[in-house]
C-alpha cells in the first residue's frame, strides 16, 4: 500500500502497558490475600469514599427520587432500544438436535452463565449507557446472578444516575466500588458470596488489565480498553461532521486514539485544519482530553482508493469504524475488522453509544481481528451433548480404537474395543491401525 500519512501518532494503543501490568497485579494479589478489608481500603484511599460496600434499597430509592422524569425516560428509552436488540440476538441463537448418522445423535444445548459481573465506569463521566448495554444483555440471557458495580464518588458514592440506571435494568446487587477493587470483588465473590463466571464492561487501562489478568480464572467479554474510532471518508463526506465525531471519541480521555483514512486530500486538509479550534470549544476537562488523545493518537491517512482505505481500516481493527462515503454496501460487504461499523452520516459513534439498541462494550487495542463485542452469547454457554444407538458403535467405536492407536493412546482405544465385544460378541474388528 502507498499511504501518506499527514499526521502520525506519537503512541500507539499498547503505550504505557509495563507499569499498568505491574501497579495491577499488584493490587489484585493485595485483595485476594486480604479479602473485603483490603477493598475498603483502596476505596478509602483511592476514591476517598468510606460508606457502605453494597448499595441499600434506599440508597437506590433516594437516587431515584433526585432524578427529573426527563432523565428517567431517557433512559428508559435507551433501555428499550438495547433490550430489544438483545432479544433479536437471543433469537437468532438456536438450540438443535440433529440426526448425524443413522443411530448418531449430536445436539447443542444454551445454558446461561450462572454469575456476570458489570463493570460500569463513572470517573470523569457518568456512564449510565454502560450499565444499560452489560446489565440489560446479561438480563435477556438469562443469567441468574448479576453483580454491578461502578465507582464512588468522595463521600457521595455511586453517581445517582448510574445507580437508578443499574436498578432498571435489573442488577441483584450493586456495589460501590470502582477500578481494580471493584473488578476483584465481583471476580473473588467479595460482599456477595458469589465469584462472577465472567466480567463484562468497559472501562480504563487498569480496569482492562485487571481483566486480562484475571481471564481464565474467570471468563471476560473482551479486551474494552481505552475508546477507539476510525472513519473512513471520502470526498463526499462534509469535514465539519468528520471532525466532530472524532473530537466526539477523543474527549473519552488522553488515551484513546482517533484515525482518519480518506480517499481525498482535500477532505484530509479540511478535518486537520478544524480539529484545534473543536476542542479547544469543548468545557475544559474535555477539551484536554481531546487535545491529549488528538496529539498523541491522532492519525490521519491518506488512500489512493477504496480497496487500499479498507486495507487500512482492517489493520486499525478499531473499535468503532464509521463509513462516510458513496456506496456503503460495498464498505457492508468488504470490511472485516471492527467492534461496530456505523454506515454512512446519518448515524454516528455516540447514537450507538447512548441509545440506538447495538451494545457499545467493544473490542479495543486490534482485538477486532478476532472477536465482536458484547452480545447475548457472551453470556450463554453453547455446549454440545450426543447419544447413540449400539448398532452406530460397529462403525464409530472401531474408527475411533484405530485413530486413537494411530495416536498412541492405547486407552482410549480399549474403550472403544470393549463396547464392540459387548455389543457385537460373534463379531471381528479391524482396530489396529
Amino acid at each position: 500500500m502507498t499511504i501518506e500519512f499527514l499526521k502520525k501518532a506519537a503512541k500507539s494503543p499498547q503505550s504505557g502497558e509495563e507499569e499498568t501490568v505491574r501497579f495491577v497485579k499488584e493490587m489484585l494479589q493485595a485483595i485476594d490475600s486480604a479479602g473485603e478489608e483490603k477493598v475498603r481500603e483502596y476505596t478509602e484511599t483511592l476514591d476517598k469514599y468510606s460508606g457502605n460496600v453494597v448499595v441499600t434499597p434506599e440508597e437506590i430509592a433516594k437516587s431515584a427520587s433526585s432524578l427529573s422524569k426527563q432523565i428517567k425516560d431517557d433512559i428508559k428509552f435507551a433501555y428499550n432500544r438495547v433490550r430489544t436488540f438483545a432479544k433479536k440476538q437471543l433469537e437468532s441463537i438456536t438450540e438443535f438436535e440433529s440426526e448425524t448418522a443413522p443411530g448418531v445423535i449430536c445436539g447443542q444445548k444454551l445454558i446461561p452463565i450462572e454469575t456476570a459481573g458489570c463493570y460500569v465506569p463513572g470517573g470523569r463521566y457518568a456512564h449510565v449507557a454502560s450499565a444499560i448495554m452489560s446489565i440489560t444483555t446479561a438480563r435477556v440471557a438469562g443469567v441468574k446472578n448479576v453483580v454491578a458495580c461502578s465507582p464512588p464518588k468522595p463521600g457521595e458514592g455511586v453517581h445517582p444516575a448510574i445507580l437508578y440506571t443499574m436498578d432498571l435494568c435489573g442488577a441483584d446487587t450493586i456495589l460501590a466500588v470502582g477500578g481494580v477493587q471493584g473488578i476483584a470483588s465481583m471476580a473473588f465473590g467479595l460482599f456477595t458470596g458469589n465469584p462472577a463466571d465472567i466480567l463484562v464492561g468497559p472501562g480504563n487501562r487498569f480496569v482492562a488489565e485487571a481483566k486480562r489478568i484475571l481471564y481464565g480464572r474467570v471468563g471476560i467479554d473482551l479486551f474494552a480498553g481505552p475508546t477507539e474510532i476510525a472513519i473512513i471518508a471520502d470526498e463526499t463526506a462534509d469535514p465539519d461532521i468528520v471532525a466532530s465525531d472524532l473530537v466526539g471519541q477523543a474527549e473519552h480521555g488522553p488515551d484513546s486514539p482517533a484515525w482518519l483514512i480518506t480517499t481525498s486530500r482535500e477532505l484530509a486538509e479540511q478535518v486537520q485544519s478544524r480539529m484545534p479550534g473543536l476542542i479547544a470549544d469543548l468545557p475544559e476537562i474535555q477539551s484536554k482530553a481531546a487535545e491529549a488523545a488528538w496529539r498523541d493518537y491522532g492519525e490521519i491517512g491518506l488512500c489512493d482508493n477504496r480497496e487500499e482505505a479498507a486495507q487500512l481500516s482492517d489493520q486499525y481493527a478499531a473499535e468503532h469504524l464509521e463509513v462516510q462515503a458513496e456506496d456503503q454496501q460495498w464498505w457492508l460487504y468488504r470490511l472485516r475488522n471492527y467492534g461496530s461499523l456505523f454506515l454512512g452520516e446519518e448515524t454516528t459513534v455516540a447514537f450507538g453509544d447512548k441509545c440506538s439498541g447495538t451494545n457499545h462494550i467493544l473490542p479495543t487495542k486490534g482485538a477486532a481481528r478476532y472477536t465482536g463485542g458484547l452480545s447475548v452469547g457472551k453470556f450463554i454457554k453453547t455446549v454440545t451433548y450426543q447419544r447413540m444407538s449400539r448398532e452406530a458403535n460397529r462403525e464409530v467405536a472401531a474408527v475411533t480404537a484405530r485413530i486413537s492407536r494411530l495416536e498412541g493412546m492405547e486407552a482410549h482405544a480399549r474403550t472403544g474395543d470393549v463396547r464392540l465385544r459387548k455389543y457385537f460378541p460373534e463379531e471381528t474388528f479391524q482396530t489396529d491401525c
